[in-house]
């Protein structure tokens, strides 16, 4: 299993801050996918995906008891 971790926005969308999914052996690329499958406009944002609290590549492959934390885009002056 894998555990996915919501901030800010994305966890007002998903109405959760984190939650299970057996996602192990799929990549950062298909768990975009199947958030956006998920909560329709989960993709909109531009969010990043960091994996064990580092930023991940969308060819990443999750691995069973992996933390999976979506970033929302922060705009700041």
């Amino acid at each position: 299993m894998i555990t996915l971790h919501y901030f800010a926005g994305l966890r007002e969308l998903t109405g959760k801050s984190q939650e299970q999914a057996d996602l192990a052996g799929k990549t950062v690329e298909d768990l975009m996918h199947w958030a956006a499958d998920k909560y329709p406009g989960f993709g909109n944002g531009s969010a990043r995906v960091a994996i064990n609290e580092e930023y991940a590549l969308p060819t990443d492959v999750l691995e069973d008891g992996d933390a999976a934390a979506f970033i929302p885009p922060v705009s700041g002056g």
